[in-house]
């Protein structure tokens, strides 16, 4: 089968399952292949072997039937990094760099300073505040064993040093420490959420957070306020329609300076807060 044959095929079978049938039909050939997407336009005439047609439609099929594409290929960009990723760890999303330009506004360029990302998946944020910012110090945490090992791996690929990985469930694991901001993208998916059923090949703990999706930022607005230095500040990821029910949160957990900035599509996506000595222990 000819490369202008088998794109043809692959784009006809993920019409339906892609909003970019055609590009996803390129990048897991030129994966399939071993070459770049280039080579594709280059050679449209070459003919695959009967391996490489059996490694790409395999591949297609695991597209169609909604594996997300990169963890088929096993990669995904993010601030225009490549990261690993696989089924263990949440793929990085575009509007997830909002969070990363909101924090690296807050972090100079010299001197010291500390940040801490809460449930760091794949290291994304970590990684790409680290490769930023090489003076910051940065702490990521997780829940999952598997994902801190993605993380490690992508930090190393990256020659990020200064990132210290720790497992745990939130901040247990630096109880003790202090930083001067906070970043997280937590699950704020409702659990009844019909979206779930087209998330479903990624990790549901990742994405699902109780019968309101606010579960884990409840947490984080109590806990967090007690790890950050004066003038410390918190910057959260959420969904589009949470701001007025996060903003609520923050308020009454004591926190201060609350703003909601859009993401690129011009949705609600992060909520800042600012830590308050006076804040309020309701627990």
């Amino acid at each position: 089968m000819r490369i202008d044959a088998a794109l043809a095929r692959a784009v006809a079978a993920l019409e339906r399952a892609s909003d970019s049938p055609r590009l996803d039909a390129e990048i897991l050939l030129a994966k399939a292949l071993g070459l770049p997407r280039s080579y594709l336009y280059a050679h449209p005439e070459d003919v695959l072997d009967d391996a490489a047609v059996l490694r790409y439609f395999e591949s297609v099929e695991r597209r169609r039937m909604g594996s997300p594409l990169a963890y088929i290929t096993g990669e995904k960009e993010f601030w225009s990094l490549s990261l690993a990723v696989g089924p263990d760890v949440l793929v990085p999303r575009p509007e997830t760099e909002l969070l990363v330009e909101l924090a690296l506004r807050r972090i100079p360029r010299r001197g010291e300073y500390s940040a801490l990302d809460l449930g760091t998946g794949s290291g994304a944020i970590a990684i790409a505040l680290a490769s930023e910012r090489p003076n910051c110090q940065i702490v990521a945490t997780d829940i999952s064993a598997t994902a801190l090992m993605i993380a490690r791996h992508n930090a190393g690929r990256h020659s990020t040093g200064n990132i210290e990985f720790l497992e745990g469930d939130w901040t247990a694991p630096v109880a003790d420490r202090g930083f001067d901001l906070i970043v997280s993208n937590p699950p704020y998916v409702r659990d009844d959420d019909p979206a779930l059923q087209h998330l479903r090949y990624e990790p549901r703990s990742a994405l699902a957070a109780g019968s309101d999706g606010l579960a884990a930022i409840r947490i984080l607005a109590r806990d967090c306020g007690a790890l950050l230095r004066p003038a410390g500040s918190i910057l959260l990821e959420h969904g589009a329609d949470q701001k007025a029910d996060v903003a609520e949160i923050l308020l009454v957990h004591g926190w201060s300076g609350i703003e909601c900035y859009d993401d690129s599509a011009g949705h609600p996506r992060v909520t800042q807060a600012n830590v308050s000595f006076d804040r309020v222990d309701s627990g």
